[in-house]
């Protein structure tokens, strides 16, 4: 018996296959779209025997995913072969309001639930609402578990989570932060102390989660204080096509004087801005970073705003917290770029902040590539999502066979 945790990103859906009874991973696979087209890939890597890639063309994001879990059910015995049984399945939700503070089964009345929220996260909730759609043809009748991203942030404190509006916007409409990517967060926490050799949680941590999407977080005793990601996903850290934060009068301004709608302004920040709107080339830092490193000044310019903007909220969480004793890299572009570690440290020397340059340069996660000297840790961690939704499948799924 198998369990399947379905990680469905913006662009890309990462997959992982557990052993139920050990939670000892079987396979993980990866459905990557390049840039904005319709060319994915499909690679799958199952624990014992070599990767099988397949390059294709897919008309919608759930036939893309309905090709991938068939490839992960037929293409290697490792995964059990066209035979294999499925115990359940867990899927990253990225938005449920104040409900979404616990794994819920995933029916037809949380479907709506979930989709209430589409115009908050409007790059995610679909995206999941395809992928639970896709699971559902490929696995009828199999338990699906889902996961919130924000449940990680249920304690942060008033102060961090109102807005300075009037104060009936929350009551009344429910206008509030929340924070995202809280699965990825939360893991990083539990990783980061063990790697510390803390007796409890690290006292002061900045986690940053950096991929199509990004945002930080502020920890302190194992308890997350704020995300620098808000009432949506579009506050914070610029992005892949997302802007990040922005002057809310340049809004009023641009639909004032220049007559753009809700609606234009909608699809602008969150798919046309970011990586891709400044750099005019695409929306993945790998190939901004390529371009950048040919000599494009657009590229540079592009990395150069991102990488400042990091820098920038990483200092202010930080002093939110009172100092630093651990910085952590994560996610697609913070695990892999040690040119995005090695331009953020660079202006955190003031907090303690000091990269070995030569550890940065050839690291593979999990390490600490700080200098013995320095007072504040830099760690890349290879962020477990997956494992963490496994953990709260299997959970639930006891919890139910169990009554």
């Amino acid at each position: 018996m198998n369990i399947l945790v379905i990680n469905a990103g913006s662009r890309s859906v990462k997959f992982g296959l557990f052993d139920f009874d050990t939670l000892e991973p079987v396979a993980r696979g990866l459905l990557d779209w390049a840039g904005q087209t319709r060319q994915a890939t499909i690679t799958l890597w199952p624990q014992a025997g070599e990767a099988v890639r397949k390059d294709l063309d897919v008309p919608d994001y759930r036939a893309g995913v309905i090709e991938a879990l068939t490839m992960l059910r037929e293409s290697t015995p490792a995964t059990g072969g066209p035979g294999f049984e499925m115990r359940v399945v867990g899927h990253r939700l990225i938005h449920g309001g104040e409900e979404g503070r616990r794994p819920v089964r995933i029916d037809a009345k949380m479907k709506r639930l979930i989709a209430r929220y589409t115009h908050l996260a409007p790059l995610h909730v679909p995206a999941g609402l395809e992928a639970i759609a896709a699971t559902e043809a490929a696995l009828p009748d199999v338990l699906q578990v889902g996961l919130f991203d924000t449940a990680f942030f249920a304690d942060i404190p008033p102060a961090a989570y109102l807005y300075p509006v009037p104060y009936r916007w929350y009551e009344d409409w429910g206008i509030r932060r929340f924070g995202f990517h809280g699965t990825s967060h939360a893991y990083c926490t539990d990783r980061a102390a063990e790697m510390l050799g803390c007796d409890r949680k690290v006292p002061r941590l900045v986690i940053c989660h950096l991929g199509q999407g990004g945002s930080a977080t502020a920890v302190q005793h194992g308890v997350a204080v704020t995300n620098t990601m808000g009432f949506t996903p579009l506050e914070g850290f610029m992005m892949g096509t997302r802007s990040g934060t922005l002057d809310p009068g340049l809004l009023l301004y641009v639909q004032r004087e220049h007559g753009l709608t809700v609606e234009q302004l909608d699809d602008i920040l969150h798919n046309k801005s970011g990586l891709l709107g400044l750099s005019g080339l695409s929306s993945d830092f790998r190939q901004v970073e390529t371009a950048a490193a040919e000599g494009n000044q657009r590229a540079a310019l592009a990395l150069d705003v991102y990488v400042y903007r990091v820098r920038a909220m990483v200092g202010a969480l930080a002093v939110s917290i009172g100092g630093l004793d651990a910085l952590v890299f994560t996610g697609g572009i913070g695990e892999f770029s040690s040119w995005l570690r090695a331009e953020v440290c660079k202006g955190l020397q003031c907090l303690g902040v000091h990269l070995d340059k030569r550890h940065n340069s050839n690291c593979q996660p999990d390490v600490d590539i700080a200098t013995p000297d320095s007072p504040a840790r830099i760690l890349v961690i290879h962020t477990r999502e997956d494992l963490m939704i496994a953990r709260q499948a299997r959970r639930l799924a006891l919890e139910e066979q169990n009554g």
